[in-house]
């Protein structure tokens, strides 16, 4: 069988997530997909955070944009607050975790120094890995339950199509959401890209589901997906069994499960038909996939020593 590996938030369990060294650290591990989550700011540009308010774990205050920025400190506000300089002054290269149980903070190594990028950095990147064949799966950050903090989908979907477009990348490349509002507004702007329906038991509500009831499909999520508009149902593993699996193959729709770092677990995954596996350690799983006689995606190697 033929599954994927998708680098969660880059290499989140090797690297500072949604940042450019760690999309790098996965491009040359070798991974299928990038995976990573994108919002927008008050000066409406593209961001790679994964919450809609400055994290306390993955950012740290450095210094206000320019003196007396009533603003600062940034850490706790709102991404839709603050403008890209703002946000740009901030240190993401070293996890903070808050307890000291935090199960990333003893494999990720710190990359100092390095700024919240752009989803235009990040496809730029890619181009310059010359990583065509590495699929862009963009997580779009809405929150139907706070509109305070989120911004409108549609503009949000058209300004992460338009810059897919610009990098010719909209055909190798996914929109990924919760809110399955996305998943409607990108099948209609631009229906030959992916889009896969994100779900977690969280986010089972009609308001998360674009207005479907589960009940409406007997609790079949891989039918509502469908009917949502996704061409992939993407569900938190734990919801993943065999029911679950035979309701997707039943109707054709592929599964890719997140996120998945235990080798064992992924193995309980593709064995139930997973499609894709979603990973904060894509080494462990191309390990797993080695040992399972499947194949890898290739490593790629960055062009060095070209300059004249």
């Amino acid at each position: 069988m033929h599954a994927e590996i998708h680098g969660h938030r880059g290499a989140r369990g090797l690297r500072p997530e949604n940042t450019l060294p760690g999309f790098a650290h996965a491009l040359e591990l070798g991974v299928d997909a990038l995976e990573f989550d994108v919002a927008l700011t008050a000066d409406r540009r593209l961001v790679l955070t994964h919450d809609l308010t400055v994290s306390s774990i993955t950012s740290a205050d450095v210094r206000p944009a320019f003196r007396g920025d009533p603003l600062f400190p940034y850490v706790g506000r709102p991404i839709g607050e603050l403008t890209l300089a703002q946000l740009r002054t901030l240190e993401v290269g070293v996890r903070l975790p808050r307890q000291e149980n935090d199960r990333f903070a003893p494999t990720q190594v710190p990359v100092p120094n390095t700024r919240m990028p752009t989803l235009g950095a990040v496809l730029g990147l890619a181009d310059a890995y010359c990583a065509r064949d590495v699929r862009m799966h963009v997580e779009l950050k809405s929150d139907p339950t706070r509109p305070e903090l989120s911004a409108d989908p549609r503009e949000l979907t058209e300004l992460v199509l338009a810059e897919l477009d610009r990098h010719h990348r909209l055909d190798r490349a996914a929109i990924l959401s919760f809110d399955w509002r996305i998943l409607e507004i990108a099948r209609s702007l631009a229906p030959a890209t992916r889009r896969y329906a994100l779900i977690e038991r969280a986010t089972m509500d009609s308001v998360w589901l674009n207005g479907l009831r589960l009940d409406d499909f007997d609790g079949d999520i891989p039918a509502a997906a469908a009917a949502a508009g996704g061409t992939t149902v993407s569900p938190e593993h734990v919801m993943v069994d065999e029911e679950f699996a035979r309701r997707a193959e039943k109707i054709d729709l592929p599964m890719a499960v997140w996120t998945v770092n235990e080798p064992g677990r992924a193995a309980e995954l593709l064995d139930l038909g997973a499609a894709a596996i979603v990973t904060d350690y894509p080494d462990r799983m191309r390990a797993l996939w080695a040992d399972r006689g499947m194949s890898t995606p290739a490593p790629i190697t960055p062009m060095r020593g070209t300059g004249t």
